[in-house]
């Protein structure tokens, strides 16, 4: 049987701990092209290359200071390769702030044949000669996205579905890990639904012991992973709302009964939550009066980005405004990640829900 060396369990090791260490988390800029161009839309700005290629510069440049918020950012294909208007990589404005970057392996969700409306993520193919070419390329961690459904009412999720995408999770992080990428485990449990709090708890338990049973059963070296989970919220049609405290309760005490201490790090998708809502939440985490094993961090894409665009408009003259808005949104979520964010009074915009029906990126 073939293992990882000791020197490859110690790289993936330092890395995944570097991408989480204290006060750090993830900007998950890794929106497709078609899904950056819904942001786009929403702010009159032409799904263009060299306008994504301008915003994720402005995201890449501003403030030094951002590389003591993150600790990774997650890229689309297309932006590995881009270039700064100085002629320098994209990546490597990324490096210069001390922050590892990562690439979204996945090819998307895919229905799966006999079930109700579930799917499974595409990708698998070829996969460990694409690991190798972004390695080569410097990335330091990967993304995959798997997504499961709550429908109590059509008895979903379904054994199939869960089954199905720990098995796709745990083949793509045994397959990062022997090319030496860090593996962000994403089994995202999605907030469509009027399903309540108690039910997204049980539903996240037996989709994470699932995961990591198999993830140990494909001998994934699990201090060199890191999980990107759902909070555990009622659904987003659901009449009982719950306080930031009560999912913060909840949710930690799902990961304590099936996350192992061993990984060294769980960055929360924000899933549709407003920018202050996503802020507040992980803040109540990281003051729950529970044992924490693992960093309790963030891996955010529209609960970092959304007030940044909104500012952005797609002008030159709003750039410097834009990355003011985006270093403040990160060192919030910096505050959140060590229970020390103050909250804030007047940011009206960013209490606008972020939510989008199934959820593609």
């Amino acid at each position: 049987m073939t293992y990882l060396t000791d020197e490859q369990r110690a790289e993936l090791k330092r890395v995944a701990e570097s991408i989480v260490a204290p006060g750090k988390g993830i900007l998950a800029a890794d929106e497709s092209t078609g899904t950056i161009g819904k942001r786009f839309a929403n702010i009159d700005v032409e799904n263009t290359e060299e306008n994504r290629r301008l915003y994720r510069q402005l995201l890449f440049t501003g403030d030094k200071a951002l590389g003591d918020y993150l600790g990774g950012v997650i890229l689309f294909h297309e932006t590995l390769y881009q270039k700064a208007d100085d002629g320098s990589l994209l990546v490597d404005k990324i490096k210069q702030l001390g922050v590892n970057p990562g690439i979204k392996l996945d090819k998307g969700i895919v229905p799966l044949s006999g079930t109700n409306g579930e799917g499974t993520t595409q990708g698998l193919d070829g996969l460990a000669e694409r690991v190798q070419q972004y390695k080569k390329d410097g990335c330091t961690f990967a993304k995959w996205r798997c997504v499961i459904k709550i429908n109590t009412a059509n008895g979903l999720p379904t054994d199939v579905a869960v089954q199905e995408n720990a098995q796709v999770l745990a083949r793509y992080a045994s397959i990062c890990q022997a090319n030496g990428l860090v593996p962000i485990v994403e089994p995202e449990i999605l907030i469509d639904g009027d399903h309540n709090l108690a039910t997204s708890a049980r539903v996240t338990e037996r989709v994470l012991a699932c995961v990591y049973k198999t993830l140990v059963d494909h001998h994934v070296y699990l201090e060199g992973t890191l999980l990107k989970p759902n909070m555990v919220t009622p659904g987003q049609s659901c009449p009982a709302r719950a306080t930031a405290e009560e999912i913060a309760v909840a949710t930690v005490t799902a990961l304590r009964r099936t996350v192992p201490a061993a990984v060294p790090g769980i960055t929360f998708l924000s899933g549709g939550q407003s920018e202050l809502e996503a802020t507040k939440n992980l803040d109540a985490m990281n003051k729950v009066d529970l044992l924490r094993p693992w960093a309790v961090s963030f891996s955010y894409g529209r609960a970092l980005q959304a007030s940044v665009l909104k500012v952005w408009q797609g002008k030159n003259e709003n750039v410097a405004e834009a990355q003011k808005v985006l270093l403040h949104r990160a060192n919030c979520n910096s505050l959140a990640t060590k229970g020390q964010y103050p909250g804030e009074q007047d940011a009206a915009d960013g209490s606008q829900s972020l939510f989008v029906a199934n959820h593609q990126y």
